[in-house]
């Protein structure tokens, strides 16, 4: 568990104390580090299954949730269904690979107030928790409509969040699939002939994975000239699919 649990910052204001729940160690290490670099938040604990996490909340102060919705003994939903049955009243944004709507709406009535879809990178989170931020402070009464709408609008992007220039979601989507299914990995020529894209357009969607620290590449040697660079997935990373 990180300190500063009770701390305010210099703003004086307590920070919002979040609770990571996710069962692959490393990406929990990497959420907890996320969080941890949002001014206004800390983590104050992290757990692997929900009965870690349940014991957590019962000892802890929690504001808000980072959950992962495919835990090794409960789903996400069964899980915040079950806290909100408890009492328990901290606010949850879902982190998970699924893209099921009926699963979205369902979160909605749970407390479920943001999804993260993997893989995403620290900006994706940055941006959702600065926006749970600004919602979280509105305060007072409304003065109408327009105030109601505007509140509620801060909790949802204007946009995808942005990947670098040249890059989108969808080809990204499936670099990462093709990588990830690769166990042995891929060159970027590789990649190309399995996606459908020039060589060197693959290299930017994984020198972009590399950066993101979700894919590793090394020199593989053996062939005629300078050695080629083979890239291979980080198991256990922010984007690892279920």
């Amino acid at each position: 568990m990180t300190g500063e649990q009770g701390e305010r910052g210099a703003s004086g204001e307590r920070p919002i104390r979040v609770l990571v729940v996710e069962d692959d160690p490393v990406a929990a290490d990497a959420h907890v580090m996320y969080v941890g670099r949002v001014p206004g938040f800390v983590a104050v604990g992290k757990a692997h299954t929900g009965a870690e996490a349940r014991r957590v909340l019962d000892r802890t102060a929690v504001d808000l949730l980072l959950l992962d919705l495919h835990l090794p003994d409960v789903h996400g939903l069964q899980f915040a269904r079950s806290l909100r049955a408890a009492g328990h009243q901290a606010d949850v944004i879902a982190v998970t690979s699924a893209r099921d709507l009926t699963v979205v709406r369902e979160g909605v009535s749970l407390g479920v107030v943001q999804y993260v879809l993997k893989p995403f990178t620290f900006a994706t989170l940055r941006d959702r928790l600065v926006r749970y931020a600004e919602f979280r402070g509105a305060a007072g009464e409304a003065s109408g409509q327009d105030e109601v709408d505007r509140a509620l609008a801060t909790l949802r992007a204007p946009s995808p969040a942005a990947l670098p220039k040249g890059l989108s979601g969808p080809t990204l989507e499936r670099v990462t699939v093709a990588l990830r299914e690769a166990e042995e990995g891929l060159t970027a020529a590789g990649v190309a002939e399995g996606v459908g894209i020039s060589r060197i357009t693959a290299r930017r969607y994984l020198e972009h994975l590399v950066e993101a620290g979700r894919a590793a590449r090394s020199p593989q040697y053996g062939t005629v000239g300078r050695p080629e660079l083979q890239y291979r997935w980080v198991k256990g990373e922010l984007g690892q699919g279920r």
